[in-house]
């Protein structure tokens, strides 16, 4: 485990008492980047985890300074996707292959209200880490 790892997994034991369902939320790793921690938790419990209105991400979202994405680990690609941009509408998904023999991911989102703004960089470093996809984000009307 990584020393982000631990920190999140003491935070979240820390707001068991107060928030019942964390205790059957199963915590796989966490996942740094800019101003962005995504959280990766077992099948099932995102809704957990965004329970309470939400006040769990928020708590640790303030803890750390960073804004929260809760994933599900080990999900299919489309909804480990829509995961991460949420709440944004992705319109379409596309794989693109290049001649170099690689393979990037086009996501194309609706365009952001502003009260919703995506960190593309963040997004696309997260899905590296956790998938080892290059995103190529582009945004329509």
């Amino acid at each position: 485990m990584t020393e982000t790892d631990l920190k999140i997994a003491r935070l979240l034991l820390s707001m068991e008492d107060k928030y019942p369902p964390l205790q059957s939320v199963h915590f796989h790793k966490a996942v740094e980047t800019d101003d962005v921690l995504a959280i990766l938790v077992g099948r099932g419990d995102v809704a957990r985890m965004l329970s309470y209105g939400g006040k769990i991400a928020k708590i640790l979202g303030q803890e750390t300074g960073k804004r929260v994405r809760i994933l599900e680990y080990h999900s299919n690609e489309r909804k480990f996707l829509e995961d991460l941009f949420a709440p944004l509408n992705i319109i379409t998904i596309n794989k693109i292959w290049l001649p170099d023999g690689t393979t990037e991911t086009r996501v194309i989102l609706k365009k952001a209200h502003r009260r919703s703004q995506v960190n593309a960089k963040a997004m696309k470093e997260i899905a590296k880490k956790i998938y080892g996809m290059t995103l190529r984000i582009e945004f329509s009307d």
